[in-house]
């Protein structure tokens, strides 16, 4: 049993954390049940899957179906926009049509800004969203400095607003989520608390506390935002303040907002949704995508299957006391070895061991492009930094951006035991490092499970400057394994660096992305990991060709995560609402076509919403904003400033550009193919 030093912010108590009942064993947090409608939600039942409508909400006809699609597709929950009070007062049309065709499932009116739409959709539909960022508050970006008694009188004005609301959802038995969005923090909020996890908790409990104070319990609570380092921290610290101020344990909405389209929309999901899933959190899951509503359910569901058996899993140590804020990000202190720890950023291990490197063009799938007129090689953004060839070295010599790893029996007899590293299990690591000849001189890596820890090899590692650890597990509870390894190395004062190894079957589709996130993501946004590298063991059915299709992806998925998990920005982000029926233009249309034109700007993050309600709030992580104001009519943002206003959708990207190079962030794309 581990017994560390108890985290300055947030006592652990008598548990192994509070944020969830344990960080080894898998256990899903036990809360209340809150009825809606006839599909009931908390730890009693299943998680459950929702979505939300695209269409007009004042299309009747159109609303039905898609959320007949969407239905269909595994939603258990529909949430539609009620931006105004007729499209609330028409949810009563899209419902009795819904059940007229028998389709029971409960709608979710989903409110920003208008009170009095809530409260109608409140006596109509089975629960109300609203934003406790701007139900009772405008946003001007304003600093105010509240006293004690201006802030308690601000809340007076806020349970003044939002009190009516409470009573009606009391008597009509409609719940209602208070959903905390990180970018759409009132002033308020910001001006006491700062734009962090603390206020994003602190809205949604002035809110929650008069609900209890009504004894109305029918509530649902979350803490979205579009970064999941940020969501994640949230989520878990308004767990811990609800059980410190002795709050009822609420069902908790899980989502990351804005999280885009494709491969990075579902790896910056994984990331988010399931680091929490991780822990027994989260009772609803809505994967927000810039794609078809009913795409979402089958992502989602994905995600939530992967825990239907996962209290079975082998058992893992206990982690008495957590060395790591939970709270807030910290990367775990680590030496510099190579280009590994430190102040470096994660590195990425593309995994050739069954693909026999002869080509040239074979490197092309992970980032380096050899040029023959001019005769050199030319690396991507998503260029890995290692590749592993196992025990058949590459033919030629490798691009400089590019090092090998080999298995240390063929670095034994390779030609070049300078520029390439040795791969070692934890016995043969200690077999041979009092050998100078059988150890690279700067860096070898040596590979390791939880099982392989004895005083033995932590004394080594402790006095060896030369090793990067690789960290793996078979265990199905594969992140709290790796995370319980972690802190072992952190109880026994060991700072060499780390990369997190995951293995996954190259027939995986969808869940490749949303399981590797889940469980390479999960450990980074905590601090821990100074590499990726992402391999699989069912290749040898497959030609070259599909292997190297398959190493494409891997390392795609390698960068993605650890963009999605703020440890290393390799590329354009896009911060794109999953459209509704308040966006003004076709968001999957414009957002590709943004992309098209700017996704050689590395590190620079865009965002892309379909109505003011998702505009300067929503895309609070992104360095420029598209925000849709009318018909045919967009703002354009630095940051959470407007800075063009009513541009005309056919100039709006080309002074987007205008707009990006005017503050030196432009550069023009270059070819890879002369």
């Amino acid at each position: 049993m581990l017994d560390f030093a108890t985290p300055s912010l947030v006592p652990l108590a008598e548990k192994p954390a509070l944020y969830c009942n344990s960080l080894t064993g898998y256990s899903r947090r036990k809360t209340i049940t809150v009825p809606i409608g006839s599909v009931p939600l908390g730890s009693d039942y299943p998680i459950r899957v929702q979505s939300m409508t695209t269409i007009d909400t004042m299309n009747t006809a159109g609303s039905v179906e898609q959320s007949i699609k969407m239905i269909e597709a595994g939603c258990e929950y529909i949430r539609i926009t009620a931006p105004s009070v007729k499209e609330a007062q028409n949810l009563e049309n899209i419902r009795k049509e819904l059940r007229a065709r028998g389709y029971t499932t409960p709608l979710i009116a989903d409110i920003h800004f208008t009170p009095n739409a809530a409260e109608l959709a409140a006596r109509i539909v089975e629960k109300v969203r609203i934003n406790p960022g701007n139900y009772a508050d405008r946003k001007r970006f304003e600093v105010i400095d509240y006293t004690d008694a201006s802030y308690a009188a601000e809340l007076e004005r806020i349970r003044a607003k939002f009190l009516p609301l409470v009573r009606i959802c009391k008597e009509y038995g409609t719940a209602m989520r208070i959903g905390t969005n990180h970018g759409s923090l009132s002033d308020r909020i910001l001006s006491r608390y700062g734009d962090t996890p603390l206020g994003m908790v602190e809205s949604a409990l002035e809110f929650l506390r008069i609900c209890e104070d009504e004894n109305y319990y029918s509530i649902v609570l979350s803490m979205k935002s579009s970064n999941p380092q940020v969501m994640v921290e949230a989520y878990r610290l308004l767990v811990h303040r609800l059980d410190a101020e002795g709050l009822k344990p609420y069902p908790l909405h899980l989502g990351v907002t804005e999280a885009g389209e494709a491969e990075d929309g579902r790896i910056k999901s994984a990331v988010g949704i399931g680091t929490l899933l991780e822990d027994g959190l989260g009772d609803t899951v809505r994967v927000s995508l810039t794609e078809d509503p009913e795409l979402e359910a089958p992502v989602a569901q994905a995600l939530i299957d992967r825990y239907t058996k996962r209290a079975e899993h082998a058992p893992i140590p206990e982690i008495n006391q957590y060395p790591i804020n939970p709270y807030q990000y910290s990367r775990r202190k680590t030496h510099e070895v190579a280009n590994f720890g430190g102040n470096n950023v994660p590195r990425v291990v593309a995994d050739y061991s069954k693909i026999p490197v002869t080509d040239h063009e074979q490197l092309r799938p992970i980032g380096h492009f050899y040029l023959s007129v001019p005769d050199k090689w030319r690396m991507n953004d998503l260029g890995a930094d290692y590749l592993y060839t196992g025990s058949q070295p590459a033919a030629f010599m490798l691009p400089n951006g590019l090092k090998e790893v080999m298995d240390h029996a063929s670095w034994l007899s390779a030609t070049d035991q300078v520029h390439k590293f040795p791969l070692l299990d934890a016995v043969s690591y200690l077999t041979f490092r009092q050998n100078p000849d059988h150890l690279h001189p700067v860096l070898n890596f040596v590979e390791t499970r939880l099982n392989d820890w004895s005083d033995d090899l932590a004394n080594a590692l402790r006095e060896d400057r030369r090793i990067v650890l690789v960290v793996k597990t078979e265990n199905a509870h594969a992140m709290a394994e790796l995370r319980r390894l972690y802190v072992e190395l952190i109880n026994r004062g060991i700072t060499c660096p780390v990369v997190n190894q995951r293995s996954f079957p190259d027939s995986q589709g969808d869940s490749l992305q949303l399981y590797a996130a889940t469980d390479i993501g999960g450990l980074l946004v905590d601090g821990l990991g100074d590499g990726a590298w992402l391999a699989t063991d069912r290749l040898p059915e497959l030609s070259v060709a599909e292997r190297l299709v398959t190493a494409n992806r891997y390392n795609s998925t390698a960068f993605g995560i650890l963009q999605a998990a703020r440890t290393r920005m390799s590329k354009t982000e896009y911060i794109s609402c999953p459209s509704c029926g308040r966006t003004l233009f076709d968001l999957q249309e414009t957002t590709a076509m943004i992309r098209k034109r700017t996704d050689h700007l590395k590190g620079v993050k865009i965002g892309i919403m379909g109505c003011i309600v998702n505009g300067p709030g929503e895309m609070a992580d992104a360095d420029y904003g598209y925000v849709g104001i009318g018909k045919d009519k967009i703002s354009l943002y630095r940051g959470q400033q407007v800075i063009k206003k009513s541009v005309t959708a056919e100039q709006a990207v080309n002074e987007l550009i205008e707009l990006i190079k005017e503050d030196g962030r432009w550069n023009e794309p270059e070819s890879i193919d002369n």
